[in-house]
């Protein structure tokens, strides 16, 4: 799932009361792929939102990550005024990833592209 369009169809949960059934639907899935991790920036509510999917989903399922953001600038896309959780979580996923660097053979100078899974 792209990440714009899931804090969409967050937004859109949450006006319409449909919330906790899709925070739950994104914790069941087997493999959650985040898309487009660090294009934009965050709101405050999306930055809650993503750490309770975060949660949610820890130790229970996969989750790949697909970012051109380098992992060590994961914390200032969160925000800093969330740092104590932030860093709970993000400590957890850097825990138990694998992680794989990526360059286009294509587009020399395109940003290499990091892939993060649980």
């Amino acid at each position: 799932m792209r990440m714009p369009r899931l804090f969409e169809d967050l937004a859109l949960a949450r006006r319409d009361g449909r919330f906790p059934r899709l925070i739950d639907k994104l914790a069941r899935v087997q493999l959650l792929i985040l898309d487009d991790w660090g294009t934009h920036s965050l709101t405050d509510q999306q930055r809650l939102d993503l750490l309770e999917i975060f949660e949610e989903r820890y130790r229970r399922k996969s989750t790949l990550i697909t970012a051109q953001l380098p992992i060590a600038q994961w914390h200032a896309m969160i925000g800093e005024h969330e740092k104590a959780k932030n860093t709970a979580a993000l400590d957890r996923r850097r825990k138990r990833r694998n992680q794989s660097q990526m360059t286009s053979t294509r587009q020399p100078s395109a940003a290499p592209i990091l892939l993060s899974a649980n």
